[in-house]
């Protein structure tokens, strides 16, 4: 069966937030050392020097992720919560069963998963997120992009065009590790730990110390390949705490190149196929764009670990998972986690941002 997205955002966020939190699990890893290791000493400014030279361009490898972001475990629900997470499914007004993009977010980010992952060039990506009893897929292969899930038999399908711009490896470590060092500015110590072993792999610990009160974060860790310079993870841990808040490891790498056939997709039977119309969707978008007031656009208050986002009041739907994570504060609700706070104004704006509650609070009054 194949049908064609009318609404490609909400048709496409489930690949969106599979690619968005596995990536991102791919990315945070916790350095245990499992092995004496002494690498040649470099500063902090040789390690990330190390990391801009690499020339790596082709790995797979296993990524076992668990989070301690203070949120219940969903992953054992089915995708109850709030109408179907990414391996289940809900219901809406007109009685169709279908994701809900805000369970999947929440249920990944939530509980363990085992991901497979495999990247070759710039164009060419498999993520295979594997949990008990169904398998997720987000697949790029050349200007192809593949999202399936295995509980629902459901595919989505879009064609890349050539003036986009994508990159293979933005759901893999070394390509988000990239763009969190990018953003190193004079409101992070960065400095070298001790020396770690990840999936056999010895590896520099580059480790990002934020100078600010209000963040929720204490530290980051970045696991840099000696030999390679390939980022092979982070370790986020929060204020207050010595355990990482999100954590996750490569099992096994191997800088082999994948086997091409990873990269081919075709639906099994009887599989649901949404395809998603990239030009119609250009077009809506750039249309949208123009008519848009500017005030309607989110807001970044402040900069680096202080930043908080503001939507306006009205231009997000708050979802069902949402509001029930929250409780009641002083003049709104707020869902809180370890790395993250979420403040609900009870005149409808949202705000978020790693930052304390205060922090989020006071920026609300300013407004």
């Amino acid at each position: 069966m194949t049908r064609t997205g009318q609404n490609p955002w909400r048709q496409w966020m489930p690949a969106a937030v599979a690619a968005g939190a596995i990536g991102a699990a791919a990315l945070v890893v916790p350095l245990t050392a499992n092995a004496a290791v002494d690498l040649p000493d470099k500063t902090a400014a040789e390690v990330l020097e190390l990391v801009r030279d690499k020339s790596v361009d082709a790995f797979s490898g296993t990524v076992e992720q668990t989070s301690n972001l203070g949120l219940p475990d969903l992953s054992a629900l089915g995708g109850s919560v709030g109408g179907g997470g990414v391996g289940g499914s809900g219901s809406n007004s007109d009685g169709d069963s279908e994701t809900s993009p805000a369970s999947a977010a929440v249920e990944l980010l939530t509980g363990s998963h085992t991901a497979q992952v495999f990247v070759s060039g710039k164009d060419q990506a498999r993520l295979q997120v594997l949990d008990q009893l169904d398998e997720r897929n987000v697949i790029r292969n050349g200007n192809e992009l593949w999202y399936y899930n295995s509980d629902e038999n459901e595919a989505f399908h879009a064609v890349i065009e050539d003036h986009q711009e994508h990159d293979a490896g933005t759901s893999a470590p070394n390509d988000l590790a990239d763009r969190l060092l990018a953003k190193i500015d004079p409101t992070t110590e960065v400095t070298v730990g001790s020396d770690r072993m990840v999936a056999g792999r010895a590896v520099y610990d580059l480790v990002l110390t934020p100078r600010s009160a209000d963040t929720l974060v204490q530290a980051v860790s970045v696991a840099v390949d000696g030999e390679t310079g390939l980022p092979l993870g982070v370790t986020v841990t929060a204020d207050g705490s010595s355990d990482p808040a999100f954590s996750s490891t490569f099992t096994d790498i191997s800088y082999a190149e994948p086997d091409a056939g990873l990269f081919t997709f075709t639906p099994p039977e009887g599989a649901t196929v949404t395809e998603i119309e990239p030009e119609d969707h250009g077009e809506h978008q750039r249309s949208h764009e123009h008519q848009k007031p500017d005030g309607e656009k989110p807001t970044v208050i402040g900069e680096g670990w202080d930043a908080v986002v503001v939507l306006a009041a009205g231009q997000q739907e708050i979802p069902d998972e949402l509001a029930q994570l929250s409780t009641p504060v002083e003049s709104g609700r707020l869902v809180s986690t370890t790395l993250v706070n979420v403040l609900i104004t009870d005149d409808g704006r949202i705000l978020a941002g790693s930052v304390t509650p205060e922090r989020l609070q006071a920026v609300a009054a300013q407004q």
